[in-house]
């Protein structure tokens, strides 16, 4: 099947303000990619592109006085399946796991595996499969925490986020990150596009979304806690320990989000789902 998926988002600044963007396409779906990824400014700025550690595409920029949009529209091949699920496995020792596979066990700015340890083995411990573990917490925390676009918090943590019972579907990610790793699974961050395709069209604005890969048997496996089911159209764009290394924007100064719309649709239908209006805002992580 094919994907057609963009945005448009616009800030305002009042000075040169420096931002670093990580809105294009994950480096691991370069080649489903039929039309170019390309991300274009408004006004017409100079684009440095690098890849971060995390193996994301990364743009930075100086944004003028007065503020920039920043456009995007692709078409992308995608084989239409659902998330695969994990094999029944015992969790890997920590000493098998590979060394790149490390940092994914460790704490985390919005991930405290230190505070969480005691819930996670009281919960979880009896559990022997780490296919049945990370069921179970995907399963906790979709049953845990209220989902709201008014419970967004960029300061949020999962510790925060388990206590509130409420959050936004990073909060989501961010805690089954944390409760996979107290268990020694290891866990990763991802942000990117999920559109409504193969469940009934959901009436509301467009956004990104977040979810978390678990490492077992040797693989990684998608998961997400607040839809709680396999879908099918994930686009990747970035990943990273969780959302500091996973931020689509981060502004070295003032700058105000004054737009932001997404979409994503297959192809081969008529009807484009186009978000008009900016009502659900993500984070926006601001160096001062």
């Amino acid at each position: 099947m094919l994907i057609r998926a963009g945005f448009e988002i616009h800030f305002e600044t009042m000075q040169p303000t420096p931002m670093l963007a990580a809105l294009n396409v994950h480096p691991s779906r370069r080649d489903d990619l039929r039309t170019p990824d390309r991300v274009e400014a408004f006004p017409n700025l100079p684009l440095t592109r690098y890849r971060d550690g995390f193996g994301n595409v990364c743009s930075r920029f100086t944004v003028p006085p007065g503020g920039v949009t920043l456009k995007n529209s692709f078409i992308i091949a995608d084989c239409g399946q659902p998330d695969i699920p994990a094999p029944e496995s015992s969790a890997l020792p920590v000493e098998s796991l590979p060394d790149d596979v490390l940092v994914y066990l460790l704490g985390s700015r919005y991930c405290e595996t230190d505070r969480m340890m005691p819930l996670a083995w009281s919960l979880f411990g009896a559990i022997p499969s780490a296919r049945d573990r990370v069921n179970a917490i995907t399963d906790f925390v979709h049953n845990h925490i209220r989902f709201g676009y008014e419970f967004a918090r960029p300061d949020k943590s999962a510790w925060m986020a388990y206590e509130e019972g409420a959050g936004v579907c990073r909060d989501f990610a961010h805690l089954a990150i944390t409760l996979c790793r107290c268990m020694n699974i290891p866990a990763r961050y991802c942000t990117g596009y999920l559109g409504d395709i193969g469940i009934p069209p959901i009436d509301a604005p467009m956004d990104f979304s977040a979810w978390f890969d678990v490492y077992i048997d040797g693989q990684w496996y998608t998961y997400d806690a607040r839809h709680n089911e396999p879908r099918i159209g994930r686009i990747l764009m970035a990943r990273g320990r969780d959302a500091t290394d996973a931020a689509l924007v981060t502004a070295f100064g003032p700058a105000i989000l004054t737009q932001f719309t997404v979409h994503t649709d297959e192809v081969h239908t008529h009807k484009a789902r186009f978000s008009p209006g900016a009502i659900a805002l993500p984070p926006i992580f601001i160096n001062e």
